[in-house]
């Protein structure tokens, strides 16, 4: 399996059929207010349309569950497997990821029809106990990444437009209206135990668990925030190429970067494209959509450095536990006591290239490409963000991105050698 221990019960005490119901509802609600046409288009290659995200999760359930137990009659339509495959390769051919944008056929509606012919066959199934509960355990997770992905590429998608419109009405109030001074917290080094441990889900990346040798270090009590950033911006520092690493500064000329991506300059102040729309940027909340190399360069202007994700990992083990709360499709503002926002506000970037860990084996069968494939050429990211599902909220989590995008809730937190 591509995935660890998963016996433990579902802590929302929910059977699994429930669960199900649950998670895929969440899906369909996240675009409730879209039309077809908001569904169907591709913003750029890295994004996949909303209706490609709704087919392709359940397509996930369709060709890993339901066909291996009733066979390829169960299926909605055959010509879905080539449509919605993302990039199994032991599944077979599949749609050319930048063209999914030209499936105007077949429709959201259709689509939804799948979900649902889908979503029959999965409760008959979980009804039994002839399948595979790590696979479908997998299953949720996979669709709780999508959400997560939906939300983020509808944001890139709505950017584009010049009449900025919102996903979601209602703006949420901070609960503070200013961030926990910075502070550092210490943490002395040694041989500490990193990954995934007990009999939770966890995807097979997060093992196995294994010793790693830390130094002594200090992290910051939050994330950096946006009037920080400012500051950065105001002193040069996009136009620094000494705090920069060189694939970094070259792209920052290329894409002429000036700012976080979605930030706008309007009657002389600073506004960010939001799910709620174009708002003014909140000067306290965490700073968001910035690359590795902006964090990097940001890291080098004030004198510290990125925290490594074994850093990452070891203080937040010793930290808050992840909230119990709902994402909020926003960075809050971070307040208060402690090590702050280490699960829910933005992605913060690592130091650390994204490898696997001493004795990782993905396994040889279609979903043993689902993570270990991609071990090059991508930095970890630690933590959570505003649009992340609360099932995924734990210390061992690993996410990883090429360098230079920035269209994920992604931000940072810094780090320093002890003294």
């Amino acid at each position: 399996m591509t995935l660890l221990e998963t016996s433990r019960p579902d802590p929302s005490g929910m059977g699994l059929a429930d669960r199900y119901q649950r998670i895929r509802a969440n899906t369909v609600a996240a675009i409730k207010s879209l039309s077809d046409s908001d569904a169907t288009v591709q913003s750029m290659p890295d994004a996949s349309p909303a209706k490609w995200h709704l087919a392709h999760t359940s397509w996930f359930f369709e060709e890993f569950l339901l066909a291996p137990r009733f066979g390829d009659a169960i299926r909605f339509d055959p010509a879905y497997a080539y449509l919605f495959n993302s990039y199994y390769d032991a599944v077979g051919a599949r749609h050319q990821r930048d063209r999914r944008g030209m499936l105007t056929r077949p429709s959201l509606d259709e689509v939804l029809a799948y979900r649902a012919h889908v979503d029959c066959h999965m409760q008959d199934l979980l009804a039994t106990d002839d399948f595979d509960a790590s696979l479908v355990a997998l299953g949720f997770a996979h669709e709780e990444q999508h959400q997560e992905l939906l939300y983020t590429d509808i944001l890139h998608l709505f950017a584009q437009n010049p009449l900025k419109p919102a996903l979601c009405q209602d703006l949420p109030a901070d609960d503070a209206d200013k961030a926990a001074p910075l502070s550092w917290h210490s943490f002395a080094g040694g041989i500490v135990s990193i990954g995934h441990q007990g009999k939770s889900f966890a995807f097979d990346c997060e093992g196995p668990r294994h010793d790693a040798l830390v130094p002594d270090f200090r992290i910051a009590n939050r994330a950096v925030t946006n009037a920080e950033w400012i500051a950065f911006m105001a002193d040069g520092g996009y136009r620094d190429p000494r705090l920069w690493l060189a694939d970094g500064y070259a792209l920052r000329q290329e894409e002429d970067w000036q700012a976080p991506l979605y930030w706008e300059r309007r009657d002389n102040e600073w506004w960010q494209m939001t799910l709620f729309g174009l708002q003014p940027v909140r000067l306290e909340a965490p700073v968001t959509h910035i690359s590795f190399y902006e964090a990097d360069a940001y890291a080098a202007w004030v004198g510290a450095r990125l925290p490594t994700e074994f850093e990452w990992e070891y203080a937040a083990q010793t930290g808050s536990a992840p909230p119990s709360r709902a994402p909020a499709l926003l960075p809050r503002i971070q307040s208060g006591d402690g090590l702050l926002g280490l699960f829910d506000d933005v992605w913060e970037w690592t130091a650390s290239a994204y490898r696997p860990y001493p004795g990782f084996t993905a396994s040889a069968d279609a979903v043993g490409e689902y993570n270990g494939k991609f071990m090059s050429g991508q930095m970890v990211l630690r933590g959570g963000s505003c649009v992340t599902s609360q099932d995924h909220q734990r210390a061992s989590y690993r996410n990883f991105f090429h360098p230079g995008k920035r269209w994920q809730f992604s931000g940072l937190r810094l780090a320093k050698d002890s003294d």
